[in-house]
Parts: structure tokens; sequence; C-alpha cells
């Protein structure tokens, strides 16, 4: 399975690297990005770099499978994930190139997503057993669409994606490769995905010279919420939401701060903390820094998390890891000066 997995992660990681050196002149062609009110570049960028992101996926993730040679229930679960994450990707495409409206935009995202949660998880797998089946599931599909749409949303600076996603997915990745919690199909799905943002990388690097766009970020929010769900279902509840948690406490807080304010929620805006640590006087570099670190200390705090399997032990990670991005962001959306004040 080791093996499987680098394999996975290796030809991803090439053929995204590749497609997207091969789509970027038809892609400053047909799909720039203009400025809006919640961007962060002051140019036209080309964005649809999440068609190689998501092709590789694909394809690594067949590779593994062959080497892994896995049985009939992880093929299913694979095929399952990959299908519904190219219904969404052809959903963001579109809306890439002309902005659909949002009950367009939602109703692949309640199929994909009820697909996934519906056909892919082994039909015996529960996360609340005191729950009527009909409910759980039906929560799971509601939380599946929120976080489609949270990593969408999140993906608004340069390498963000990379450090919020790939760390998360990095995490999933090794978890696969020394327990089987997640059983065969999932640390293939995690493991390709790492490694097709690992081959966009170079292209997204502050000052980026493409974005993903929703072509991307809606599949991606997809595969990585089933990994967390799928995580959550062997028994690691505090791990699942230890592992996305600066994202979760991004999006929460400033959610909650435009209702508080009776803002239009659904309106472009500018609120989120890697935003306002931006206007704060961050570089951009120096905010996904940040985020990456901080990601890397939520995986370790999820991994001891599963490795203890201890209720108490998980609680008390939780709540250090909740401590931690709180204390993160509040040093975000203050900015460098606060600091040098501080220090001084």
């Amino acid at each position: 399975m080791r093996f499987a997995i680098l394999v996975t992660l290796s030809v991803a990681a090439a053929c995204s690297a590749g497609l997207v050196v091969v789509m970027m002149p038809l892609l400053r062609r047909y799909a720039l990005a203009r400025p809006n009110a919640r961007s962060s570049h002051a140019e036209p960028i080309p964005q649809g770099a999440g068609v190689a992101v998501v092709l590789a996926t694909l394809l690594a993730t067949c590779v593994g499978l062959l080497v892994a040679v896995p049985q009939d229930d992880a093929v299913r679960e694979a095929v399952v994930v990959l299908a519904a994450s190219v219904l969404l990707a052809i959903t963001g495409a579109v809306d890439d190139l002309r902005p659909l409206g949002p009950v367009v935009k939602l109703v692949p995202q309640v199929v994909a997503v009820g697909l996934v949660v519906l056909l892919a998880p082994p039909p015996e797998a529960r996360l609340f057993p005191a729950l009527p089946l009909g409910m759980e599931r039906a929560l799971a599909i509601v939380a599946g669409i929120w976080f489609v749409n949270l990593v969408n949303f999140m993906d608004g600076i340069d390498w963000i994606t990379v450090a919020g996603c790939g760390v998360p997915l990095a995490a999933l990745t090794l978890l696969g490769a020394v327990t089987t919690l997640q059983g065969i199909a999932m640390p293939l799905l995690a493991a390709a995905l790492c490694g097709a943002l690992i081959g966009f990388a170079p292209f997204n690097k502050p000052v980026a010279r493409v974005f993903l766009g929703d072509v991307g970020s809606l599949p991606i929010g997809l595969i990585l919420g089933y990994g967390l769900y799928r995580l959550a279902l062997g028994g690691h509840l505090a791990a699942s939401l230890i592992l996305p948690l600066y994202y979760l406490w991004d999006s929460g807080a400033t959610l909650l701060r435009r209702l508080s304010r009776r803002e239009a929620f659904w309106e472009a805006h500018r609120s989120h903390v890697y935003q306002r640590a931006t206007d704060a006087g961050w570089s951009v570099a120096a905010v996904v820094a940040h985020i990456f670190i901080l990601d890397l200390l939520l995986g370790g705090l999820a991994l001891i998390s599963v490795w203890q399997d201890s209720m108490s032990v998980s609680a008390l990670v939780l709540v250090v890891a909740v401590a931690l991005v709180a204390a993160s962001c509040a040093k975000l959306t203050a900015g460098p000066s606060a600091m040098r004040e501080t220090s001084a």
C-alpha cells in the first residue's frame, strides 16, 4: 500500500505540472479572472488550472488502484468520489467562464455530495449511531455542501489552497500508509490530490501566474471533505475537525461577524482572516507561510489524537488546537506592526 501511495503521489505531481504548462496558453486567452470585490489581485490572471489538478487526480488514482490491486468495494468507492468530483469540476468550469446563479450551482453540489455520502463509504459505517440513519446521512450531506463551498470561498490568495488543503491531505495520506482507518481508496485519493496540488504549486506561488478557479476548488473541497468524513467514520471525529480547523475557524468566524453586522453574507467581501491579514500589512507570502506552519501543527495534533485513540486525549488535543488557531488568527489580523510594538 505504501508503494501504491508513493506512485500515486508522484504520478499526480508530474501530470498536474505538465498539464498546467500545456494549458497555460488557452487559459491566458479564454479564462482570465478579473478583479472583483473579494479579489487579492489587481490585474487579470488566468484561471482554470483546476482542470489540470482534477485530471491529474483522476489519472493518478487509477494508477494507484492498479498498483494496489484493491477489492471491488475500494474501486467502487473511488469511482463514486471521482465521478462526483468531475460533476463539480464541470459546474465550476462553466461558472468560471459564465457565472451561474446560486441555485444553479447548488443543485449539482447537492447531487455530488449526496452521491458521495450515500454510496461511497461502507454501508455499515456510522458516525452517530444514536441518530436515525436517514437523519445522520442528511446532516452529513448538508455538512458536505457547506465544506465544498467553504473551500471555494477560502481560495482567495496565492498558495492558500496548496497550504490549507495540501497539509490535511498529506496527513490523510500518511494515515492511510500506516493504518487501515480509511480503507484503500481514500488514501489513494488523498495522495493523488495532494500530489496534484504539489504539481500546481509552482505556478500559483506569489505572485501567481495562474489560479485554480472554481473548476478546481469545488472538487478539491469534495475530496478533502470526504476524506475527513471517512476519518470520522473510522472513530476519529476529533482528528477530522482538527485537520481543517483553520478553514473552519476563518469561515465560521467570518460568517458570524457578517451576520452580527447584518451584512449580506452571500455577497463578495474581504472579511476573511487571510484577507484582513493582507489588509493589515502582511504580505501574501507571509500569510500563507503562517497558515502552512499552523496547519503542520494541527496535522501533528490530529496524528497524536489518532495515535492515542483516547477520548480524553482527543478532547484535550482539540482544545489545544482551538486555542492555537484562535491565537494565530488574532496575530494575523493584528498585523506585523502590532508584533513590532509588542516586541519593543
